[in-house]
């Protein structure tokens, strides 16, 4: 369905990689977002998350990094206040080795097979969103696309720091 996200969860019995620093009492947790290009929705959901709280350690990959950061989601992103624009695409084997208490993927499972994440993980979450890279018009048209796609991927994340 055009402009709908899913969530699906998968809890492990894993042991968490939160961490916490006696001095502070504060909380560390590791999240990896994933997709298969690591250029749009994931490096957007990694900078969202990141806005959020500064202690969590986030991360984002995709199976078939691409070449560069999408210039439309760094963009739009910069219009909400966060900035992007010096997030790399990363291959997830990166990671590989890596512990995490969340891996969360958010491609568009309707259109695209979403990629797995074969390490240490506590809980799976799939939060979908359609990929505004397909958007065709004027620069505006495509840029209303792609703004869609971010208050939607903001206001999921919200939830989903919301419910940590």
């Amino acid at each position: 369905m055009p402009g709908s996200c899913s969530i699906i969860l998968w809890r492990s019995r894993r042991k968490s990689t939160r961490t916490i620093n006696t001095q502070t009492d504060t909380i560390t947790m590791k999240i990896l977002i994933l997709c298969t290009g690591n250029s749009c929705r994931s490096q957007m959901a990694e900078g969202f998350l990141k806005s959020f709280d500064a202690r969590l350690q986030v991360f984002s990959a995709g199976t078939h990094p691409a070449a560069h950061s999408n210039p439309f989601a760094i963009a739009v992103m910069k219009e909400a206040g966060v900035d992007i624009s010096q997030n790399k695409p990363k291959k997830v084997d990166l990671f590989l080795a890596d512990s995490f208490d969340y891996v969360i993927t958010v491609c568009d499972d309707a259109n695209e097979s979403c990629p797995y994440f074969s390490g240490k993980v506590l809980h799976r979450l799939h939060i979908g969103f359609e990929d505004p890279a397909g958007a065709t018009g004027t620069e505006e048209e495509i840029l209303m696309v792609y703004r869609k796609i971010r208050d939607q991927i903001r206001q999921e994340f919200i939830k989903f720091y919301q419910a940590l």
